[in-house]
């Protein structure tokens, strides 16, 4: 058979299958995407992979096979432009896998890994090139990369994404309360989690912290008008009252730090942790005045024995909380305890936030003397001013004035100063005038650093005033009426406070001094500031009779005090008072007393004044260390304060004897019913 005809006709060869491709784009879905599924151009995946970087093979649980390989920047960004122009014109399928590869990226989602490290900042990179087009309608986007983890990866990934941020607020004006605002949510502490990320170096709280304001700091100084954005953002995210020290703290440290970088914003801030810090103190003092006095007492002991803290961040680095946020014990699970244990917190809170205050206002003042102290205790009268003064019942914050302002004799008259200013102002409230008698009446009688010049002063100053609200209403004066005659009477109870506390500043001139011989200085004629004795006696002994109306613990003792120097006699004066009711005299206008108020108007004690005075003994325990030295503490008077002594021992005494009678009495009775 011939050769040819010994081959056989060959079998039709099958239709070739096209190679699957061995490389190909991983999806965040975990499917393997085509490529014109994908929408991707075709020179886009013939571009060769960067030859500084060789592909990587990763396996997925839910797919037979996936490669994936590192995509250079122009590729990601030529991704990122079309995910970008497609949703504008209503195909969001790309976009929204754009959004989902920085979703991944949050704490807490399983997915955080797919993306790698190196592709997630060429996305950051590419995004940052095209931030003109991130309109309102990609704000989902923007949201999603704001809310990646972005604090604990490394420094190449924490530029990138710093530099977009600050492209994104300054081609989108819309985003910069957006941008600075997720910025300030990290002031109340950032978890140390964020500075554990998979597959990078552990990064320490400090440092993390650290990041945040090297943000801000850059995108407040590429667009300085940002700071007016920020100021109400930084109000509006402090901490509420009730949140922990350590989210009080924190915060307020890190607005301190803004300072730094942008000091335009120095006074609002100041004026917010001002303004934050007295809603504290009325809340703290409204708890202490809740509960008896004996478990308030208590309280405060148990902090004052606390060890030092240090540093309110030194914490446990493997612990997401704090103390304060960790289970109370079963003795605390009654209703009493929960609320003793409230009441704690909040005076650690206060002693913490303004021991934190004075330390950061220190610095300012150390050479009283220059242009920073100066302008720094401007601020503080500001302050004093417009947010501690219009505020009854603060108690602690106010000391911030009561510290500084004896810094200097300057400042001591500035404050005082001010605070006439307020008091005698026909223009201003009657409430004011009346609390701000009450301060400079505090200050000049408790201040240790305030001269018997500035005390001599301030004396004649509001005994003038005093002398003057006299005169103009005394011919219409029918009786003793707080509520007309408001201010007149909160002048004269600042008065009796101060002579009380400062007599002897008030003495021109003695033939033997207090410290030779007590007895001596008391038994002779003691010679005071001309025109006190006299200005007082018409004050006193007006139609508007103001020692019935004020404060009686403050009456009595200046009427023991004024007796016992031979000042002044007025106990027949109080005998009378006894036999007055001043709801008879009451009339129903209003002049702003300084009092709280509530019901029972027919009571006599609401028809009289507080014994308010702003710079009573400072009781937070921790930061009173800063005030212990400018406090004058109630002296003894020589032979009287003896007198009461011996009176009191008298007393015990005869009790005593009482009750030994009484003892004796009840013996003799068992004893005639034995028999």
């Amino acid at each position: 058979m011939p050769a040819a005809s010994m081959a056989r006709p060959s079998a039709p060869l099958p239709a070739l299958k096209p190679t699957k491709p061995l490389l190909r784009r991983s999806t965040l879905s975990g499917t393997v995407r085509k490529a014109e599924d994908a929408e991707l151009d075709a020179d886009l995946l013939s571009v060769p992979p960067s030859p500084s970087k060789r592909a990587r093979v990763t396996f997925n649980p839910h797919v037979e096979e996936k490669v994936m390989q590192g995509r250079s920047v122009e590729q990601i960004k030529a991704e990122v432009r079309r995910a970008i122009e497609g949703h504008t014109k209503g195909d969001s399928e790309e976009y929204d896998i754009l959004k989902e590869v920085f979703a991944s990226q949050q704490r807490g989602r399983d997915t955080a890994r797919e993306t790698g490290n190196e592709e997630i900042r060429k996305y950051v990179h590419a995004l940052t090139n095209y931030v003109s087009l991130l309109g309102k309608n990609c704000s989902g986007l923007v949201k999603a990369v704001l809310d990646c983890d972005w604090l604990g990866r490394d420094e190449s990934f924490l530029k990138a994404y710093v530099q977009f941020l600050g492209s994104l607020a300054s081609a989108q004006g819309t985003y910069v309360p957006l941008v600075l605002s997720k910025l300030v949510d990290f002031f109340p502490g950032v978890r140390i989690s964020s500075g554990r990320l998979p597959g990078y170096p552990d990064v320490s709280r400090v440092q993390l912290t650290q990041r945040v304001h090297y943000a801000m700091k850059y995108v407040l100084r590429l667009i300085p008008s940002a700071s007016a954005t920020l100021s109400p953002i930084l109000d509006r995210q402090f901490p509420f009252a009730d949140e922990t020290k350590k989210a009080h703290i924190s915060y307020i440290e890190n607005l301190v730090r803004i300072i730094e970088y942008a000091p335009e914003l120095k006074s609002d801030i100041f004026s917010l942790i001002t303004d934050r810090l007295v809603k504290i103190d009325v809340q703290m003092q409204t708890d202490l005045d809740d509960i008896e006095d004996e478990v308030a007492a208590t309280i405060v002991q148990a902090i004052s024995m606390q060890p030092p803290s240090g540093n309110i961040h030194e914490v446990d680095e493997d612990s997401e909380e704090s103390d304060d946020d960790m289970a109370t014990s079963d003795d605390e699970s009654h209703d009493d305890a929960k609320r003793i244990k409230e009441v704690q917190d909040n005076v650690e809170k206060m002693d913490a936030i303004l021991d934190l205050l004075f330390s950061l206002y220190e610095p300012y003042f150390s050479d009283p003397n220059s242009i920073e102290a100066a302008t720094m205790f401007d601020s503080l009268l500001g302050h004093f001013q417009t947010i501690i003064l219009p505020t009854y019942h603060s108690r602690h914050t106010q000391f911030l004035l009561f510290h500084f302002a004896q810094k200097a004799e300057y400042l001591v008259d500035s404050f005082a100063g001010t605070c006439v200013k307020l008091a005698f102002e026909d223009n201003r409230p009657a409430v004011l005038r009346q609390a701000s008698a009450a301060y400079l009446a505090s200050f000049v009688a408790r201040g240790a650093h305030v001269q018997p010049s500035v005390v001599r002063v301030v004396f004649d100053t509001i005994g003038s005033n005093l002398d003057m609200l006299r005169a103009e209403n005394e011919i219409t004066c029918r009786g003793p009426d707080l509520r007309r005659f408001g201010t007149f009477y909160a002048t004269t109870q600042a008065l009796l406070y101060i002579f009380c506390f400062r007599w002897r500043d008030l003495i021109t001139s003695a033939d033997v001094f207090e410290d030779e011989d007590p007895t001596a200085f008391l038994s002779q004629e003691l010679t005071w500031v001309p025109g006190i004795k006299e200005m007082l006696m018409r004050v006193i002994y007006s139609n508007m009779n103001p020692l019935k109306v004020c404060s009686p613990p403050i009456v009595a003792e200046f009427a023991k005090i004024a007796h016992h120097l031979r000042f002044m006699y007025v106990y027949p004066l109080l005998e009378t008072n006894k036999r007055i009711r001043l709801s008879q005299f009451s009339s129903g206008v209003t002049n702003g007393a300084l009092r709280e108020t509530g019901s029972g108007v027919n009571r006599e004690s609401w028809h009289q004044l507080d014994a308010y005075f702003p710079f009573d003994p400072y009781q937070l325990p921790v930061s009173k260390r800063w005030v212990e030295d400018d406090y004058v503490p109630w002296k003894g008077i020589p032979g009287l304060d003896q007198d009461e002594d011996d009176d009191d021992s008298a007393d015990e005494e005869d009790e005593e004897e009482e009750e030994e009678v009484d003892l004796q009495e009840d013996t003799a009775t068992d004893d005639e019913v034995d028999d």
